[in-house]
């Protein structure tokens, strides 16, 4: 292990910072579960149509990633975004996320993606 990596680990101030980001913009199912009964929120899907199809998280919005830059119409600016793709190992989300906010439309990324939301969590999906 390099003694940057060893230096970093003790400084305390730049871990709050990467948290407070981190946590400012990820969320897991069990706080997406809460915001999608308490806060107008909107969830976009990236994953493929296909899958999409297959089942989705109740009230998600498809927009697969290569399509987003053509139908930010779609999204709204006055609501935070909740993005999720397949899985925690897939960057579609962060990818997708990353484009959102370069065009200004406030966005948090779903931790697991939908792997999680019905795997571990077996919250609800439509189909």
């Amino acid at each position: 292990m390099s003694l940057r990596i060893k230096e970093l680990r003790r400084d305390t101030k730049a871990a709050q910072e990467y948290f407070s980001q981190y946590l400012a913009y990820t969320l897991g199912p069990i706080e997406l579960q809460y915001k999608m009964e308490n806060e107008d929120i909107q969830i976009i899907d990236v994953r493929r149509q296909e899958d999409y199809e297959i089942g989705h998280i109740k009230g998600a919005l498809s927009i697969p990633k290569e399509e987003l830059s053509e139908n930010l119409e779609k999204i709204s600016k006055e609501k935070i975004s909740i993005v999720y793709a397949y899985n925690s190992q897939c960057h579609l989300g962060a990818r997708s996320c990353l484009i959102l906010a370069e065009y200004g439309y406030p966005c948090m990324l779903l931790e697991g993606g939908f792997k999680t939301w019905t795997e571990d969590f077996k919250f609800e999906i439509v189909n």
